[in-house]
Parts: C-alpha cells; structure tokens; sequence
C-alpha cells in the first residue's frame, strides 16, 4: 500500500479496499465490521441496521441535485442495501467561512425533501464553520438508523452459484454529470444525476418474496468494482455480458469522447441485486414498475469457477476480464 493517502484511495476501486482492509479491518476487528456492507446490522432487542458517510463532492449543486440530496439518499440507499428500513438521520456540516446562506438554505431544502421523499427524520445534527480555504464550501457527515425484518439476510458474502444478476438502470449518470458540472462540458444531450432514494424499490423487491442475496448500490467504483466485491466476498465467480448492461447515449457518448468505461461510472439512484435463479424473473417484472428502475436488465450470472474475479463476455463475443477499479477515474463525485 502507498504511505502516503492519494486521491484513489477514495476512489471505490482497489487502492480504498486494500486502504480498509489494511488500516481499519485489523483495528476495528469485529463479526459487523469485517462483513464490510453498506450497513451494519446489529442486535438491539430487535434487529438495527447501522451506517454511516460523508460528503465531499465538488461542486455542491450539480445536474439532478446537489450535495444535500446525496447525503440522504446515499445514506438511505446504503441502509436500503442490507433490507432495512431507513427511519432515522443525523446531519453534520462543515461549513467553510464565506459560504453564502443561500446556498446553506437551498441544501437545507434539498435534505428536507429528499427526506420527506424517502419517509426519514433527520433527529440530530451539528455544524462547525472553518477558515476560509480549509474546506471546499460545504462538507456533509450524515448517519443513519434502519430497522431489519427477522430471518432476514442479505450481505455481500452471500452470492451462491446460479443466482443471477439484476442491474436497475443505466450506468454512469451521476459521475458524468458531476463532472461535466464542474469542467463546464456541455454535450448534445444533457446528462442529469441519478440521485434518488431507493428503500421504496427495495421494499417491493423484500415483498416480492424472492430470495435475495447480495444488494449494494454501485457508487465509487461502479458496477465493476461492486460485482468484485461481491465475487471476492462471496468466494464465487461472476459472469456478465456487455450487450445486456444498460448506458444511455449521452453517457457513452461522454465516455467514449473522454476515455471512461461505463463500468466504473459512479452512480447514485442504481442498486446491483444477487438473487436465486427461481425468481430473478419475477423480481425483474416487479423492479420494472417502479419509477427507479424501469430500465432493469438480468446482466449476468454468479459461477462456480474463477472464484473472486468478474467475466465479461463482451459485445464482440470475446471474453474480459473487469478487475476493480484501480486509481482515481473522476474525483469527487460525492
């Protein structure tokens, strides 16, 4: 590992993973912690799903949001990603000196609403105002509080040969809208961010009575370094195929034109389901319904062989390697 932290370590690709599996996990060693969900799920006279992130993307007000309505929507999707119910919030800003209140105010509201979209309370929070120049604007810690259903059990670990892989949406939105944001890219076909609150989708997916393995919602890293965590924790293979993944033209078009690949394209409003073969099927049908998820795709499957390591048969027939992703493709992107 490098001694000194780089961007990449941020990034959601390797140089992070190895960075948590190196410092933290040996530190912090724990049945929760060493899981290394999106949430932990913990025991408190009934089942709590526990988590915790913070926000840092530049600029804060982007094409389909801004740093408000991330930092509840990422922080309900991640409880959303171990089945549970997202209740609570907590809230806390670092506000550089010279932000204007406008701005404070106008992300307020954005966390007001995404809030009330996603049917959670913030309950507690803080604020600290820094120097000018020791922030960047506006920095969001938040929290959050769900409660899990009993016998249920969804982990990253859980992948079994023959389940099959769901994909919610397109790829990439909100990393090429952030970017193009922040370099002042302009492209035929604006690309809005995907951020949305996703427990409702997976309350329907929980209902539906299929039998879920593995949720995450591929941020940092994209759907490439999502399915190797998968993979890696699982002890499985993952095969996938090019042709199935869906990516809106104005993000490949961006992509191509920049030198990106769709695959490690952060998202904010997509979720990657692990689920048994018998009801992949129906399960889609039910995704499909909902507004979150209209363009779900079954991309590919989970395998006996080639433990830990993803397989991409590509568009032209032959097969790839997708490895997690390894440096920094965009920075700050949440």
């Amino acid at each position: 590992m490098e001694d000194r932290i780089l961007l990449a370590h941020g990034s959601g690709g390797k140089l992070g993973h190895d960075l948590v599996e190196q410092v933290f996990v040996p530190l912090f060693d724990n049945a929760f912690l060493c899981k290394l969900d999106d949430s932990a799920v913990l025991e408190l006279g009934g089942r709590v799903a526990f988590t915790t992130d913070s926000y840092v993307v530049q600029p804060i007000f982007f094409p389909g949001g801004d740093i408000g309505k991330l930092a509840v929507c990422g922080t309900v999707n991640d409880l959303a990603m171990s089945g549970a119910v997202p209740r609570y919030l907590s809230l806390s800003l670092i506000i550089e000196e010279g932000l204007p209140v406008a701005d404070l105010r106008r992300v307020a509201a954005s966390v007001r609403d995404a809030g009330a979209e996603a049917d959670v309370m913030v309950v507690t929070g803080d604020t600290k105002v820094v120097n000018k120049g020791s922030a960047d604007g506006l920095f969001i810690t938040t929290a959050g509080v769900g409660v899990v259903a009993p016998g249920l059990e969804i982990s990253g670990s859980n992948a079994r040969p023959g389940d099959r892989v769901i994909l919610s949406g397109t790829l990439g939105d909100h990393g090429i809208a952030v970017m193009s944001q922040r370099e002042g890219l302009q492209f035929s076909s604006p690309v809005t961010s995907d951020c949305a609150p996703l427990n409702r989708l997976v309350a329907e997916m929980v209902e539906s009575g299929a039998e879920m393995h593995c949720l995450r919602d591929p941020t940092r890293g994209g759907l490439a370094s999502t399915l190797n965590e998968f993979a890696s924790s699982s002890g499985v293979g993952i095969r996938i195929e090019e042709a199935m993944i869906p990516v809106s033209e104005s993000v490949r078009g961006a992509c191509e034109l920049l030198g990106f690949w769709p695959l490690y394209g952060a998202n904010e409003g997509k979720l990657v389901v692990v689920v048994a073969a018998e009801g992949a099927g129906d399960l889609l049908d039910i995704m499909r319904r909902n507004r979150y998820a209209r363009q779900s795709a079954m991309i590919g499957e989970v395998v006996a062989d080639n433990s830990g390591r993803v397989v991409m048969k590509t568009a032209m027939g032959a097969s790839r390697i997708v490895d997690m992703l390894v440096g920094e493709q965009l920075p700050r992107i949440c």
